[in-house]
């Protein structure tokens, strides 16, 4: 019975076009068609001989359900390729299903990812290229995988090598610039990098304490860091030991509350210089929580003791104690003080904003007792009223404290000056405007520690 090509594979899939402009040969001997190629007595292919419109040898096979066909010369060609595909049937290869064009294709692509093994080191399937393609695409809605790189490199920082103590000294050197632009204040001296900068005291503070947290860990780079550094750094502030009798302990809590916020500070610097990635979550470590701090007894002289230290004292010194006692002012804003700032405005003294620690403008009245205690300094209209150094001057209110019998009490003047301000007025807001403090600081740390009486005694000496 004669063979009809066109019904019989209707569903073959067409994959020679070029084979089909060739003239074909016929075979050596007589031939039954079909000819039934089988392996192990199962037929998987079939050779079919040429008829008006298909001039060639027609190999036909079954793979997957889906039906191939593929066209040869001659039937010798024909079925030496077929003997070799029924082998490969027989083991299950899906490679037949293959058309030239996708054959050439997976080629390419192979070809493509070892050239991306070459250059990178890293092997990737075609399968696992496929299919993370295939899972991306899915997820832009429409957009482009190349938008969305594109897109990511823009907003996604390539985190850059630096070394623990070098950030650091470069940290403290943008803020002392950034600082002085904005007319910061600078009264201390630092060196980074063998220049000598001129910095606020918070700054200077600030950078001894990262300097000590960068010395703890030399060699170590920024983006190396791990929260295990950060509780391992703040264990051992809890167990140091103060060398100076004059210096608050850095074990207090207090004390490890400021090395933390410096530290956040400098990790987010550390960001926005691309030293430490966005995502690095080193400020939840557990050491990096707040501790309740201030929570120590408030020490502050007695009316008794002012009065020694006042007539004991001479000079810019007696004029800092009672600036200190009886206005509530800072050392550090007494230190900026000039004495133009003293009289410009009657009866009150001038905090201008930038001398201000809170950096807030505000004016102070002058009590009777400390305008009788400033008159001999009236011939001073301009100037600091110290040029002491703050460590300086403290070691020389020390001397004096010990020189009158008068315990030492860190910020001891200015924690009376609050006391007895609200003892007498019974007012937190009056008091926390004069001292330049918030009213929740007033009350919390200042209420109840003096009666009237005393705080009269006090403003009247």
């Amino acid at each position: 019975m004669r063979t009809t090509f066109p019904g019989e594979n209707g569903d073959f899939v067409l994959s020679d076009t070029n084979l089909t402009q060739k003239t074909p040969q016929n075979e050596p001997e007589p031939v039954k068609y079909p000819k039934l190629l089988k392996r192990r007595g199962v037929v998987l292919a079939r050779i079919y001989r040429p008829c008006k419109g298909y001039p060639l040898y027609r190999l036909g096979w079954t793979v997957g359900g889906k039906r191939q066909l593929k066209g040869f010369p001659s039937y010798s060609a024909a079925l030496t390729h077929g003997k070799e595909l029924i082998k490969d049937l027989a083991k299950g290869s899906q490679a037949m299903l293959l058309t030239p064009g996708q054959a050439v294709d997976a080629m390419a692509a192979l070809e493509r990812l070892q050239t991306f093994y070459v250059a990178t080191g890293r092997r990737v399937s075609l399968l696992g290229a496929v299919s993370q393609f295939c899972e991306s695409a899915a997820k832009l809605n429409g957009h482009t995988l190349d938008q969305a790189v594109v897109s990511f490199l823009r907003t996604e920082a390539i985190v850059k090598r630096n070394g623990l103590t070098e950030a650091v000294d470069e940290f403290i050197a943008a803020e002392a610039e950034q600082a002085r632009g904005a007319n910061g204040r600078a009264d201390y001296k630092l060196t980074v990098s063998g220049r000598d900068l001129q910095v606020s005291k918070y700054a200077y503070n600030r950078a001894i304490m990262l300097r000590r947290f960068a010395g703890t860990f030399p060699g170590t780079a920024v983006s190396e860091l791990a929260k295990e550094h950060l509780d391992m750094f703040i264990r051992a502030l809890a167990q140091a030991k103060s060398k100076s009798r004059n210096r608050r302990s850095i074990s207090s809590a207090k004390s490890r509350n400021h090395h933390r916020a410096a530290i956040r500070q400098f990790l987010q610097w550390c960001v926005r210089k691309d030293y430490l990635s966005a995502t690095h979550r080193l400020a939840e470590a557990d050491s990096m929580r707040p501790e309740l701090a201030n929570n120590a007894e408030i020490q502050f002289y007695t009316p008794a003791e002012l009065r020694k230290l006042l007539d004991a004292s001479k000079d810019s010194m007696r004029a800092m104690i009672a600036l200190s006692g009886l206005a509530g002012l800072r050392t550090a804003e007494l230190l900026r003080l000039d004495w133009s700032d003293v009289w410009r405005v009657r009866g009150h003294i001038e905090v201008s904003a930038g001398k201000a620690k809170t950096r807030q403008r505000r004016l102070v009245q002058m009590v009777p007792a400390l305008a009788a205690w400033l008159r001999q300094y009236r011939q001073f209209t301009n100037g600091k009223i110290c040029s002491l150094h703050e460590v300086t001057w403290q070691q020389h209110f020390s001397d004096l404290c010990e020189k009158v019998k008068v315990p030492r009490k860190p910020n001891g003047l200015r924690h009376a000056f609050c006391t007895y301000h609200f003892a007498r007025h019974g007012n937190e807001n009056l008091t926390a405007q004069q001292a330049g403090n918030s009213p929740q600081m007033v009350h919390a740390h200042y209420k109840g520690l003096a009666t009237k009486q005393e705080a009269e005694k006090w403003f009247a000496i």
